[in-house]
């Protein structure tokens, strides 16, 4: 990637950067200090909370999608892109149905590890559209290196909340670091990036065809 094109990124994405870490410490303070659970929900793997930067992809990728296209930058098949993000969606919950089918525990180790195996080549969705794939993938890594880092310091510090809390009561003992190492890095590095940019995608993608009907109307 060029100087100017990273550059480039850095500026399209510096806002939203900037609101997901400032999401991102609010529910780290929230859950520290015991605040509603419908908000900021300390259950393992967050508990669907009100307060969370997962909400934040539909609309940062519809807003990325629509700047995309209203620069010029629209894919050259709407229907092609759409494709191409149904199947990247699809492949993490087919590793699902393979892991049951394998008979599987749905919290072992093993499973987790077809998921993140999945997620990656479930990056296939890059491909749809490139540019929003690219936009899409440098705010996913700015949005969960921090959340990384913030269950680094969570585990060592056993804050419990939902960053250090294991997803399964039987996940067995593990010094700190082995634990970030399981649980913390791979997720956030894999798994919420392939998630960022499908679901991104998929709203970036329906706002490149609102804005491109919106020029065919005008014209």
């Amino acid at each position: 990637m060029s100087e100017e094109r990273s550059a480039s990124l850095g500026k399209v994405i510096l806002v939203p950067a900037v609101i997901t870490l400032a999401v991102t410490l609010l529910r780290l303070v929230g859950e520290l200090q015991g605040w509603s659970p419908t908000f900021f929900s300390r259950a393992p793997g967050g508990g669907g909370s009100l307060v969370g930067i997962s909400w934040l992809v539909p609309v940062f990728g519809a807003w990325f999608g629509w700047a995309l296209a209203r620069a010029g930058t629209a894919p050259a098949s709407v229907g092609r892109a759409l494709g191409l993000t149904l199947l990247a969606i699809a492949v993490v919950p087919a590793a699902g149905f393979a892991a049951r089918a394998l008979g599987l525990e749905e919290m072992s180790l093993t499973t987790f590890g077809l998921y993140v195996v999945a997620s990656i080549a479930g990056l296939v969705g890059l491909r749809a559209w490139p540019a929003l794939g690219r936009t899409l993938l440098a705010y996913a890594f700015a949005a969960r290196v921090p959340v990384a880092i913030v269950m680094l310091a969570a585990i060592f510090g056993d804050w419990g909340t939902h960053y250090d809390v294991p997803p399964d009561p039987q996940f067995p003992a593990m010094a700190p670091l082995a634990k970030w190492l399981t649980i913390g890095l791979p997720p956030q590095m894999t798994i919420w990036i392939w998630f960022t940019v499908v679901l991104g995608g998929l709203f970036g993608i329906a706002a490149a065809a609102i804005a491109r009907r919106r020029r065919t109307a005008t014209a």
